[in-house]
């Protein structure tokens, strides 16, 4: 089964990517409510990001989640520079891998858990 990252798009990221063409490959999810991407990956970028992230798994569709914010913010950052949902945005966001980890690490520091009442 082939893998992919889902990459969420909201009103700002979708103007960056205006005239790449890349407007065509937007995938509508829960009725057209929410626009994403899904980069597909290589059976060795998704092992490798399995392997970096301790919390990252597979779901039932194939899509590779429960990675840091900041590893989601790198690969749209990495899309809106190539233009592109090849191969080279993963090898762009490998390059940037130390990055990553240093924000991911500051995540838990700045992100609250949520307050439930039991």
């Amino acid at each position: 089964m082939a893998k992919y990252i889902v990459v969420l798009l909201d009103e700002g990221r979708l103007k960056k990517l205006e005239g790449s063409g890349l407007e065509k490959k937007v995938e509508k999810l829960f009725g057209g409510a929410l626009n994403a991407f899904n980069v597909e990956l290589s059976d060795e970028d998704a092992q490798r990001i399995l392997d970096e992230f301790a919390t990252a798994r597979v779901d039932s569709r194939g899509a590779i989640t429960d990675v840091p914010v900041a590893f989601n913010r790198v690969v749209f950052e990495e899309i809106a520079k190539t233009k592109s949902l090849g191969s080279e945005v993963m090898q762009g966001v490998f390059a940037r891998l130390a990055e990553i980890k240093e924000m991911a690490a500051k995540e838990s520091e700045y992100l609250p858990p949520p307050d439930i009442e039991v």
